[in-house]
């Protein structure tokens, strides 16, 4: 199997695509499938580069068995989009901030459509509670799990994974 290269994208890479690189991870190394994944999150905004995912999202996360506290929040950068396979925003306005800078040969998907196959937006929990968290996990939990499925099985089957379309 071919590496695979992932990269998730919400506004400030605190709340949610922390905790979608946290879970893919996660699911990765319960695979045994460490060696074949490169998994990253950014941002599409630079207002919290350099800081700890929110302490929300550490809470949910580590309250599943997950540590996400050694994260920095970063900014997407120009390599991404040639370094990663796959890039996958986690709502529509993050979608489109992507596609405006993105050569066109970048694979920018929605999470919703790529990983969870029904379109949706992953919400932005960061003005809520903790419930909102616990929510976010959950959609993020399905999409990670039936995407590492995916991927397995097309690379499985094709060989290779020269492409994650």
């Amino acid at each position: 199997m071919k590496r695979i290269s992932i990269l998730f994208v919400c506004m400030g890479n605190i709340c949610r695509s922390p905790l979608a690189e946290g879970i893919f991870s996660h699911l990765v190394t319960q695979a045994g499938l460490t060696g074949h994944f490169t998994i990253d999150s950014a941002g599409t905004g630079g207002w919290h580069e350099g800081d700890s995912p929110d302490q929300r999202s550490i809470a949910t996360a580590k309250s599943h068995g997950i540590d996400i506290s050694g994260q920095r929040a970063r900014r997407i950068q120009s390599r991404d989009f040639k370094d990663f396979d796959l890039i996958l925003a986690m709502d529509r306005e993050n979608l489109a901030a992507l596609g405006g800078s993105a050569p066109d040969e970048a694979e920018i998907r929605l999470f919703g459509d790529a990983a969870l196959g029904t379109g949706e937006d992953i919400p932005d929990p960061y003005y809520g509670g903790p419930e909102g968290f616990e929510l976010v996990y959950t959609r993020l939990l399905a999409g990670c799990s039936k995407l590492l499925e995916t991927l397995v099985e097309r690379a499985s089957c094709s060989g290779n994974t020269s492409s994650v379309r």
